[in-house]
């Protein structure tokens, strides 16, 4: 059982974040950036499926140069194999383009499921895992909180508002886990040892055959601007309970205007 997991670095949210004066993007001086937390699940998820019924866990990340300490950490987990798709012409890569770079990978990979986590950290979208499975015409399940392979087929449980959701998938596809599923293990040092000594295998756009024309954006970052700073709130002291009333209900009508 081979399973592929496509992973993401972003920076980690235990950290301010400050955007750049113009603008354009964040500040990325003294930032950690870290395997996203979703996909730490994802190559959990891979190595249970692997420690159960044989195969290879292959991770693939697509990114800038820097990403590879992600791929390492992926490595360190124990993962057998790391890649990594960087390339000048993916700088402006939306979503759908990096579901489409994936693809081309998956096509040169024996694969029976691919994992993925829920959605990134840094943007929340959402949009990866489910455009790849269309790309390469796979059945998907998003939001995954348990995933039991069974001979040809996955049995999988997401859950909705109101209840759970039982699915049966045929294999090959795509899933995308939530954070709900399992407990990632810590990396541990033979492990972290044994991921500096592997060979991470750093591919282009010419070495997947695909060209930067063919990966135009259909949308781009316009402004990044912080959340708006909060304000001291306003602190009363009426002589009674009822006078306390009809000031908050005052404020929330004729300030907030949420009545």
């Amino acid at each position: 059982m081979n399973v592929l997991v496509c992973i993401k670095q972003v920076p980690d949210t235990e950290q301010p974040i400050r955007t750049k004066p113009d603008g354009s993007g964040i500040e990325e001086a003294g930032i950690n950036w870290i395997l996203n937390y979703y996909d730490e699940h994802a190559v959990e998820e891979a190595l249970r499926i692997r420690e159960k019924h044989g195969g290879g866990v292959t991770v693939v990340c697509v990114g800038p140069p820097r990403a590879t300490e992600a791929v390492r950490t992926a490595l360190a987990m124990g993962a057998d194999e790391g890649i990594l798709v960087t390339d000048p012409a993916l700088e402006a890569a939306d979503h759908l383009v990096t579901a489409r770079v994936l693809a081309q990978v998956a096509g040169t990979l024996a694969w029976d499921v691919i994992l993925c986590g829920r959605l990134a950290t840094d943007d929340n979208a959402a949009v990866v895992g489910p455009a790849l499975a269309e790309y390469l015409g796979v059945p998907q399940a998003t939001a995954v909180t348990k995933l039991e392979i069974r001979d040809g087929t996955a049995r999988v449980e997401r859950e909705v508002e109101g209840g759970l959701e039982v699915l049966e998938v045929e294999l090959p596809a795509l899933f995308t886990v939530e954070r709900t599923i399992n407990e990632p293990r810590y990396p541990t040092l033979p492990g972290i040892m044994r991921a500096k000594r592997k060979e991470i295998r750093t591919l282009t756009l010419p070495d997947l055959g695909v060209l930067a024309s063919d990966l135009e954006p259909r949308w781009r970052y316009v402004r990044f601007d912080p959340p708006p700073k909060r304000v001291g709130g306003q602190v009363v002291h009426p002589e009674t309970p009822e006078e306390a009333a009809r000031r908050i209900v005052a404020f929330l009508r004729d300030v907030a205007r949420v009545l």
